[in-house]
Parts: C-alpha cells; sequence; structure tokens
C-alpha cells in the first residue's frame, strides 16, 4: 500500500494544457522514438508512469532519452527489482532472467536514478499518476471489478495508470455506471479520443511503449489535453526488427524476444 502521495513541482511556466503520456517502456529504444516522433512535440510536458527497465535491450539509452525529457517519473515493478528494491523471485523466470540481465548492464548513475525514483500516487494539477493503482503500486487493474475500490479512493476525478500493458482505461459515471474503455486495432497514425466527461471519473492507461500485452505489437500511448477535456490514445509500429536482433545478441530469451511480435 501506498504512504501518501508524491507531490511533484512543475517549473513556473503556468498550467501545463497537453501532457504526453509514456509508460512500461521496457528498455525498448525503437519503440519509445517511434512514438516520440509521431508526438511531433505537440505536447507542454512529458509524464512516465514507471518501468523503463526489463525485458529489452537498451536499458541506459531509454533512462537517458526519459531524464533529457521529463522529471515527472514514477517507479514501476521492473525499475524496483532492477536495483534490489524488490524480489525479483515474484518474477516468472523469463523475466528473472531480464533482470538480472538489465542490473549488470545499468551505469552506477542510471542505477541510483531508478532506486530514487518516487512511488505513486504522485499530484500534479488536476489528476494523479500511479504505476499500478491508487490503491497498490504494484496492482493490476484489469476489470471493471478491479477498478471499482480504485474509484473509491481516487482524491480527484483523474488518475493515470499503467502496468497492465493494456491501452484503454475505465471511467464511472455519476450514477455509478461502470464502462471500459477499449482500444482495439486503432489505425497507425491516427488517435482515437475519449472526452472526458463532468460528473464522471477515470482511470485511464496509455498502454506500453515498448511491451504490448493486448494482442497489438505496435508501441502505445496517450496525449491528455486539459484544455479540450479529452484523452487522445494512438498505436504505431517501429522497428520490431531492430529490437529483435539486439535481444538476440545480448543472449535475452528467446520467449520474450518472440512476445513482442504478437503483444502477448
Amino acid at each position: 500500500m501506498h504512504g501518501g502521495a508524491y507531490n511533484f513541482e512543475l517549473p513556473a511556466l503556468g498550467a501545463f494544457l497537453r501532457y504526453l503520456i509514456l509508460s512500461d517502456i521496457h528498455a525498448n529504444l525503437e519503440a519509445l522514438e517511434r512514438c516520440l516522433d509521431l508526438a511531433g512535440g505537440n505536447y507542454d510536458e512529458v509524464i512516465c508512469l514507471g518501468d523503463l527497465v526489463g525485458y529489452g535491450p537498451d536499458p541506459n539509452s531509454v533512462i537517458d532519452r526519459v531524464r533529457s525529457l521529463t522529471q515527472i517519473i514514477i517507479r514501476g515493478n521492473h525499475d524496483r527489482a532492477c536495483t534490489g528494491l524488490l524480489d525479483p523471485g515474484e518474477f516468472n523466470l523469463l523475466a528473472r532472467v531480464a533482470t538480472d540481465w538489465t542490473r549488470r548492464q545499468l551505469t552506477p548513475e542510471n542505477y541510483e536514478f531508478l532506486r530514487k525514483l518516487p512511488r505513486g500516487p504522485a499530484a500534479l494539477a488536476g489528476f494523479q499518476i500511479v504505476h499500478g493503482s491508487p490503491l497498490d503500486e504494484d496492482e493490476y487493474i484489469l476489470s471493471p471489478a478491479e477498478a471499482l475500490p480504485n474509484f473509491r479512493a481516487m482524491g480527484g476525478p483523474l488518475v493515470l495508470f499503467g502496468h497492465t500493458h493494456h491501452q484503454g482505461g475505465f471511467s464511472l459515471s455519476a450514477k455509478s455506471r461502470s464502462q471500459c474503455i477499449r482500444c482495439s486495432r486503432l489505425p497507425n497514425d491516427r488517435a482515437k479520443i475519449v472526452r472526458l466527461l463532468e460528473g464522471h471519473v477515470y482511470l485511464i492507461n496509455p498502454g506500453s511503449v515498448g511491451q504490448p500485452r493486448d494482442g497489438d505489437w505496435r508501441a502505445a500511448f496517450a496525449i491528455l489535453d486539459l484544455n479540450r477535456k479529452h484523452v487522445e490514445y494512438f498505436r504505431i509500429p517501429y522497428a520490431i526488427a531492430k529490437t529483435q536482433a539486439k535481444m538476440r545478441a545480448a543472449s535475452l530469451p528467446e520467449p520474450l524476444i518472440r512476445r513482442l511480435e504478437i503483444g502477448r
């Protein structure tokens, strides 16, 4: 369980209106760069919901790139496992192998950076960010039943979360009607827009940049537009063969390499 929300001190630039939301990059540099290309700088600030590392072949490059983009970053479970803050014995064998490999690759500076990342929930102007859920940073929210107690724990109308690697989320109306937000089969380069309605509360998941698990291998991200009061979801193909070649060169497990192709 969390011990209170972390508050990010934003630069004195006035209220940000558009946030680029990244989560679960998992050391996949090609996927990250492709998302940034598509976003095209059409945002005011970047938010990262954790799991910068784990599974993928470029942990240091991904950390360096994200650090160059933003200071608004919270930790994920793989960030903790790769720096000794979480027992990797809780992971399956393939994830443990990748965790051990990642730990050996991290530079001392990036190792300490990951160890010092704040836990969620973290508070920003008008919303919160978490890795797993408002109740527990390691909780998976995959169904309306799992979302319901988290709606009750929210300190405001909107929480951004990751961890599941499933793009979409959940909404709850004032009449206690819950609804899944589904983003299956989005066209390349085009956004699915979900409007944030008055009287509703939302759990919004941008999906995984580098390790999707919702049956779509393409890199996922979202943009939160507070001015227009909506969320824009995106999917984009990336140079997956290049990422896989790096993983094979690093002798990472073949099942982890193949699963990138199917998004599972």
